[in-house]
């Protein structure tokens, strides 16, 4: 390995490695990974439906299983597709993009998006709330791996994980800051629009970055950490690095994917809803494909065939449908070159095709407007929105009596940031949310021998 190239392997506190120890950084940072408190926990969290009621459909820890294998999927179709080239040489091993996966949930909150809007609301005067963010902070402060720098993983491992390398308060809009709903008479309930966070790290974590980007130059440095204004919106991160954009990838087909998948097997979406919103031009490219490889399915009409496989009552054939898809995605993705970044971590990108871009973002809107937004998904998480808010406030108008001893010396330590009595909500399942609020407001639950 190259001095240049050394460099993205260090890690924040120095380590006395064992002297029989064979594994790569790498290997090290997945065993990290899959070792941590913070992983184990994403099993009773939610991805798209709640916890609990069924045991089909994915929670954010099978999601993360999921990226993993389709981003070490990328990466070897990826070698292929480029073995002659240069941009081969600087893709991640199968294990370090594996352990990037497997991290890049980990900050994600009870209740999925909408906790985290919650604690957002939260943390308003406090500096924000944001899941990836959380992520950066639990891998990098967090986690009991070192003395000081949490899961102490290597620097490009961390880098994979920054999807938005811009500060919070950068990233904010002003006019967007966090507030209750003005429109109520009686009850005080957040406003849930203004109150989605914007896409950065927290300015917590601002010494992790600059670590992280000290490798580049300066001029890359502030090319690689510039946003794009968005009128009536926040600001929006433009760069991520090579690793991060393979994991990002893997994560847009996942959602589009298998949220499609699981919302197809508990029937929530109708093959009507489908023809109006994944439409035969947003196909063209899979129909294209899988015309070519299977001929012999597909008649005069192939966007008829592939609805009718996956509208079909054959579980078996859903799956197959669905793998096909993954397939010709993984397939598709492409390597694309940024000018303004001589460092390969950061100048190389990987991207799907417009396309089929435009394929993915069909299936992930088809589910977001008849899964998502359907009443009875909004309104668990309405109500998880306020068990988190509640929770938080009941926890903060008393820490020294409602913290447990290990958490109040933190936030004692912490000259009394609310940051930790934060990062101890983030990190609750959905389970020990719920009990923790019955505990606090329901009456006849709970008792003095429950953990806390």
């Amino acid at each position: 390995m190259s001095e240049a190239g050394a460099v993205w392997f260090e890690r924040r506190e120095a380590t006395d490695a064992q002297t029989d120890d064979i594994r790569l950084p790498e290997e090290i940072d997945y065993a990290r990974v899959v070792h941590s408190a913070s992983f184990r926990r994403l099993q009773g969290k939610t991805q798209v439906l709640g916890l609990g009621d069924g045991d089909f459909y994915r929670t954010r820890l099978t999601h993360s299983l999921e990226v993993a294998q389709i981003a070490g999927g990328i990466t070897r179709q990826l070698a292929h597709t480029y073995a002659n080239g240069p941009r081969s040489q600087h893709l991640p091993s199968l294990i370090a993009i594996q352990a990037i996966s497997a991290l890049h949930d980990l900050g994600h909150p009870p209740f999925g998006h909408g906790g985290e809007v919650a604690l957002n609301y939260c943390m308003r005067d406090h500096g924000g709330f944001e899941g990836n963010g959380q992520t950066l902070r639990i891998i990098g402060r967090l986690e009991e791996f070192s003395h000081g720098a949490g899961s102490n993983l290597t620097r490009r491992t961390v880098l994979g994980i920054l999807k938005y390398p811009v500060a919070y308060s950068t990233a904010a809009n002003p006019e967007l800051k966090p507030a209750l709903n003005q429109g109520l008479s009686t009850l005080q309930l957040i406003d849930r629009q203004r109150s989605k966070p914007p896409k950065a790290y927290l300015d917590s974590e601002v010494d992790i970055v600059g670590w992280l980007i000290d490798p580049l130059s300066p001029a890359e440095r502030d090319a690689f950490t510039s946003a794009r204004a968005k009128p009536g919106k926040h600001a929006e991160a433009l760069h991520k690095s090579f690793d991060c954009s393979i994991m990002d990838v893997a994560d847009d087909i996942s959602f589009g994917v298998h949220d499609f998948e699981d919302a197809l097997k508990l029937r929530l979406i109708s093959e009507e809803a489908f023809l109006a919103s994944v439409t035969e031009d947003k196909c063209a490219s899979i129909l294209e494909a899988l015309t070519a490889r299977y001929p012999e399915e597909f008649g005069t009409n192939p966007y008829a065939t592939f609805v009718a496989g996956l509208f079909g009552r054959s579980t078996l054939s859903l799956k197959r449908w669905i793998g096909r898809i993954i397939h010709h995605l993984m397939a598709r993705i492409e390597i694309v070159e940024h000018a303004e970044f001589d460092d390969p971590i950061v100048k190389y990108r990987a991207e799907l095709p417009a396309p089929d871009r435009a394929f993915v973002r069909a299936l992930k809107d088809v589910v977001y407007h008849n899964v998502i937004r359907s009443p009875s998904v909004q309104q668990m998480e309405f109500k998880g929105q306020q068990m988190v808010v509640s929770v938080f406030e009941a926890v903060s108008s008393e820490p020294q009596a409602f913290l447990p001893p290990d958490v109040l010396k933190r936030w004692q330590d912490a000259d009394e940031n609310p940051r930790i009595i934060c990062d101890y909500i983030a990190s609750m399942t959905d389970g020990t949310l719920m009990k923790t609020y019955e505990r606090l407001f329901t009456p006849r639950m709970g008792s003095v021998f429950d953990l806390v």
